[in-house]
Protein backbone atom coordinates (compact mmCIF):
# COMPACT_ATOMS: atom_id res chain seq x y z
CA UNK A 1 0.00 0.00 0.00
CA UNK A 2 1.68 3.07 -1.31
CA UNK A 3 -0.65 5.72 -0.56
CA UNK A 4 -4.65 7.04 1.16
CA UNK A 5 -6.20 5.70 -2.50
CA UNK A 6 -5.00 2.92 -2.71
CA UNK A 7 -6.21 2.30 1.08
CA UNK A 8 -9.89 3.18 0.11
CA UNK A 9 -9.36 0.85 -2.93
CA UNK A 10 -9.07 -2.02 -0.73
CA UNK A 11 -11.80 -0.91 2.12
CA UNK A 12 -14.75 -0.61 -0.80
CA UNK A 13 -13.29 -3.93 -2.21
CA UNK A 14 -13.36 -5.27 1.24
CA UNK A 15 -16.92 -4.26 1.77
CA UNK A 16 -18.36 -5.44 -1.59
CA UNK A 17 -16.77 -8.94 -0.85
CA UNK A 18 -18.21 -8.91 2.78
CA UNK A 19 -21.79 -7.93 1.39
CA UNK A 20 -22.58 -5.37 3.77
CA UNK A 21 -26.24 -4.23 2.56
CA UNK A 22 -27.91 -0.90 3.89
CA UNK A 23 -30.70 -2.69 6.18
CA UNK A 24 -34.73 -2.07 6.17
CA UNK A 25 -37.47 -3.10 8.18
CA UNK A 26 -38.32 -6.09 5.38
CA UNK A 27 -34.80 -7.25 5.82
CA UNK A 28 -33.83 -10.66 7.00
CA UNK A 29 -30.76 -10.23 9.22
CA UNK A 30 -28.30 -12.67 9.76
CA UNK A 31 -25.95 -12.45 13.01
CA UNK A 32 -22.85 -14.53 12.98
CA UNK A 33 -21.05 -14.28 16.15
CA UNK A 34 -17.27 -13.45 15.51
CA UNK A 35 -15.97 -13.07 18.82
CA UNK A 36 -12.22 -14.72 19.97
CA UNK A 37 -14.53 -18.04 20.43
CA UNK A 38 -16.75 -17.73 17.79
CA UNK A 39 -13.71 -17.56 15.40
CA UNK A 40 -11.74 -19.72 17.30
CA UNK A 41 -14.20 -22.40 16.53
CA UNK A 42 -14.51 -21.60 12.84
CA UNK A 43 -16.61 -18.87 12.34
CA UNK A 44 -15.14 -17.53 9.68
CA UNK A 45 -15.73 -20.31 7.40
CA UNK A 46 -18.98 -20.35 8.40
CA UNK A 47 -19.50 -16.28 7.61
CA UNK A 48 -17.60 -16.88 4.40
CA UNK A 49 -19.83 -19.98 2.98
CA UNK A 50 -22.91 -17.72 4.17
CA UNK A 51 -22.26 -14.64 2.43
CA UNK A 52 -21.15 -16.44 -1.00
CA UNK A 53 -24.37 -18.88 -0.85
CA UNK A 54 -26.42 -15.72 -0.06
CA UNK A 55 -24.69 -13.66 -3.07
CA UNK A 56 -25.14 -17.27 -5.76
CA UNK A 57 -29.37 -16.91 -4.84
CA UNK A 58 -29.08 -13.38 -5.62
CA UNK A 59 -31.19 -12.98 -1.90
CA UNK A 60 -31.35 -9.28 -1.90
CA UNK A 61 -33.53 -9.04 1.32
CA UNK A 62 -31.04 -10.73 3.49
CA UNK A 63 -27.81 -8.51 5.09
CA UNK A 64 -25.49 -10.42 7.11
CA UNK A 65 -23.88 -8.50 9.92
CA UNK A 66 -20.91 -10.03 12.17
CA UNK A 67 -21.35 -9.65 15.68
CA UNK A 68 -19.67 -10.18 18.69
CA UNK A 69 -20.03 -12.34 21.43
CA UNK A 70 -23.75 -14.05 21.60
CA UNK A 71 -22.83 -15.52 24.97
CA UNK A 72 -23.63 -19.13 24.28
CA UNK A 73 -19.57 -20.23 23.95
CA UNK A 74 -20.29 -23.61 24.22
CA UNK A 75 -22.53 -23.91 20.90
CA UNK A 76 -19.98 -22.00 18.31
CA UNK A 77 -20.46 -21.24 15.77
CA UNK A 78 -23.58 -19.10 16.08
CA UNK A 79 -25.93 -18.05 13.59
CA UNK A 80 -29.00 -15.87 14.40
CA UNK A 81 -31.47 -14.96 11.51
CA UNK A 82 -34.20 -12.25 12.73
CA UNK A 83 -36.84 -12.20 10.75
CA UNK A 84 -39.63 -9.55 10.43
CA UNK A 85 -42.80 -10.11 12.61
CA UNK A 86 -41.18 -13.45 13.72
CA UNK A 87 -39.16 -15.44 16.43
CA UNK A 88 -35.29 -15.02 16.75
CA UNK A 89 -33.61 -18.50 15.41
CA UNK A 90 -30.59 -19.42 16.54
CA UNK A 91 -28.14 -21.74 14.69
CA UNK A 92 -25.48 -23.30 16.68
CA UNK A 93 -22.91 -25.83 16.35
CA UNK A 94 -22.50 -24.55 12.75
CA UNK A 95 -20.45 -25.68 9.80
CA UNK A 96 -20.25 -24.62 6.31
CA UNK A 97 -22.27 -27.76 5.17
CA UNK A 98 -25.00 -26.12 7.69
CA UNK A 99 -24.65 -22.71 6.73
CA UNK A 100 -25.21 -23.93 2.88
CA UNK A 101 -28.75 -25.95 3.98
CA UNK A 102 -29.84 -22.78 5.82
CA UNK A 103 -29.42 -20.30 2.96
CA UNK A 104 -30.98 -23.14 1.16
CA UNK A 105 -33.68 -24.13 3.25
CA UNK A 106 -34.86 -21.15 5.54
CA UNK A 107 -33.31 -18.12 4.25
CA UNK A 108 -34.78 -18.81 0.65
CA UNK A 109 -37.35 -21.01 1.39
CA UNK A 110 -38.88 -19.92 4.79
CA UNK A 111 -38.06 -23.36 6.41
CA UNK A 112 -36.63 -23.08 10.02
CA UNK A 113 -33.75 -26.31 10.08
CA UNK A 114 -34.98 -27.40 13.63
CA UNK A 115 -32.41 -29.90 14.03
CA UNK A 116 -29.26 -27.28 14.09
CA UNK A 117 -31.05 -24.72 16.66
CA UNK A 118 -30.25 -24.47 20.41
CA UNK A 119 -33.55 -26.51 20.77
CA UNK A 120 -32.27 -29.07 19.56
CA UNK A 121 -28.86 -28.82 20.88
CA UNK A 122 -30.35 -28.30 24.50
CA UNK A 123 -32.23 -31.97 24.10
Amino acid sequence: MKNLAELAEIRDRMKNKVNIRETNGDNIRVLVGMATCGIAAGARPVLNALVEEINKRSLSNVTITQTGCIGICQYEPVVEIIEPGKDKTTYVNMTTEKALRVVSDHLANGRIVNEFTIGAAAK
